[in-house]
């Protein structure tokens, strides 16, 4: 099966996924919770209404895009609040409604989305753009006010194809397992398929510069965009004249990467490329970390570039990927899978073969590789099971160049394990690289230990250690799941107050009513703490 191949997947609110497909945990990994201290959490609560619109906006809504499109019940408010972080689920299975939406609208052009955000910026009713809700950065939530959630799923069209300049106009509710099916349809793909493939859409890839597994050979979505459409409070923008310009700066990189917060992604002009004719995974065992690290360097520095290429830490080869059978007889290591895709398949695995082998490698065939494809998309089905158990599972990632990496991944784990151990709960801190460019690569982490009374209180404690140790060490905070409210802050002290007070401008003249996702990505100053208050008023004099 392939991608092209996955329907697409109605998330169940509070669980990952497709509600028929949830997984059991295998006995081996119930014994291994009980020596990380879990124990089973307070069961879950069912959600109270609050916070509904008042008829006066309900009667506003309607007027714009007719009383069908316009739905005010719990059961649609409850499915459209949060995204799916760890904080998220957790505060979905405690009932808490605090960011739940007042009303979900569902606009069926960019026409309808155009006139909803002027009617409400009109009205001042702050609005939230939503589709595939795979948010695990509190993109989702705005602080501090009511909302309105406006579902893009009508928005769901393939508009063009253009085989002569191999690009597609797709629009923006348009789930990525449609898109692709789409495009098959007519012989192409987007080739991009982020763990999140099930559920997020073409608009949400955007406006976070989502990044998928094959980003080595197709590139990052933000690189696949040559044009799109946005709607304001203000009008409509359209970038994207011609695949690259110097007239002026590229606006477009201002969209991309904007989370909602400076309007709503509407279409999407995206470069495509003729399917594959093969595809072949396979694993490369490495002593340690270390020495993968730099076999993939120099792929990646000097080629040939494999369409997948990443590498897992001993303690994440040990745990998810090992196979006695195929990684010398459990002798431990680190585990690269490599994947190819085209025409020229076979001559590349060679060229790739003779560097890995060179750089100490030691071929593991294909069977680890396929093991890891077919379970790609299964592996975040094992978090809801496991926060069943009580066990606090979450992911975080960032990015640096080669030359700081080790640093930056031995800074991050030392913070996560000092975090979560002062709290009485030892985590095991598993570690991959999932992206890789000439200059450096990211880092992905996966973190398990035990909930304590308040997990998600625990986990926030854990990841701002850890986001202190990345600034430390010279990474960026997200390197793809995007700012949203988790990482606003440290977003902000990253670019600098300068850079800060730009953002906030080119807000305040495309969103002058601030409606547009509040509190994401760029907040009101009073929301940063009063030493950066300070900062940003003297950039403004």
């Amino acid at each position: 099966m392939t991608e092209s191949d996955l329907p697409v997947v109605n998330l169940t609110p509070g669980r990952w996924g497709d509600p028929a497909a949830e997984v059991e945990l295998p006995a081996a990994a119930l014994e291994a919770l009980k020596h990380l201290g879990v124990r089973r959490p307070p069961a879950t609560v069912a959600p109270t209404a609050s916070g509904g619109a008042t008829d006066e906006i309900v009667q506003l809504l309607a007027k714009v895009l007719g009383p069908e499109q316009v739905k005010t019940d719990l059961e649609t408010r409850w499915g459209h609040t949060r995204g799916y972080s760890t904080p998220d689920l957790l505060r979905h299975r405690a009932g808490d409604t605090t960011d739940m939406p007042a009303a979900v609208v569902y606009p069926g052009s960019h026409d309808e989305v155009q006139a909803l955000l002027t009617a409400c910026s009109e009205h001042h009713v702050a609005v939230v753009p939503y589709a595939g809700g795979t948010s695990v950065v509190g993109g989702l939530a705005p602080q501090g006010t009511s909302f309105v959630a406006v579902d893009l799923r009508r928005l769901d069209r393939l508009v063009e194809l253009d085989e002569v300049s191999r690009t597609a106009t797709i629009e923006a509710g348009v789930r990525g397992t449609a898109a692709e099916a789409l495009l098959a349809e007519r012989g192409y793909t987007l080739g991009h398929f982020p763990q999140s493939y099930e559920g997020a859409s073409i608009g949400g890839y955007a406006a976070t510069r989502s990044s998928g597994q094959s980003s080595a050979g197709y590139g990052r979505f933000d690189q696949m965009v040559v044009g799109l459409t946005l709607a304001t409070p203000r009008g409509t923008i359209e970038l994207g004249r011609a695949p690259m310009s110097a007239a002026g700066p590229d606006l477009r990189q201002l969209v991309l990467g904007s989370e909602g917060s400076l309007g709503i992604i509407t279409s999407v002009v995206l470069r495509i490329r003729p399917r594959p004719e093969q595809r072949t995974f396979e694993g490369w065992r490495f002593d340690s970390f270390d020495q993968g690290l730099a076999a993939i360097r120099r792929l990646a520095q000097d080629g040939p570039l494999p369409t997948v290429l990443r590498l897992s830490d001993e303690a994440e080869t040990a745990i998810n990927l090992a196979d006695p059978d195929v990684l010398g007889g459990g002798s431990g290591g680190a585990l690269a899978i490599v994947g190819f895709e085209g025409t020229r398949t076979a001559v590349r695995r060679a060229e790739v073969a003779d560097v890995l082998t060179a750089a100490g490698g030691e071929s593991a065939g294909e069977g680890p590789g396929e093991t890891w494809r077919q379970g790609r998309y299964r592996a975040p089905y094992l978090r809801d099971p496991l926060l069943d158990e009580g066990a606090l599972v979450e992911t975080l990632e960032t990015a640096g160049f080669w030359s700081t990496l080790p640093a930056l991944k031995a800074k991050v784990t030392e913070a996560l394990v000092n975090s979560l151990s002062g709290q009485g709960t030892p985590p095991i801190v598993l570690c991959h690289v999932s992206h890789v460019y000439e200059t450096g690569a990211s880092l992905y982490l996966t973190v398990i230990s035990a909930q304590t009374d308040d997990a998600v209180a625990q986990w926030r404690q854990a990841k701002a250690a850890a986001s202190e140790a990345i600034a430390a060490a010279g990474g960026t905070i997200t390197h793809h799941h995007g700012v949203g409210t988790d990482h606003r802050d440290a977003y902000a002290t990253e670019i600098g107050p300068l850079a800060v007070e730009a953002l906030r401008s080119i807000k305040r003249v495309l969103d002058p009513n601030g409606i547009l996702n509040p509190g994401i990505l760029v907040p009101k100053a009073d929301q940063y703490p009063q030493w950066y208050q300070q900062l940003l008023k003297s950039c403004s004099r």
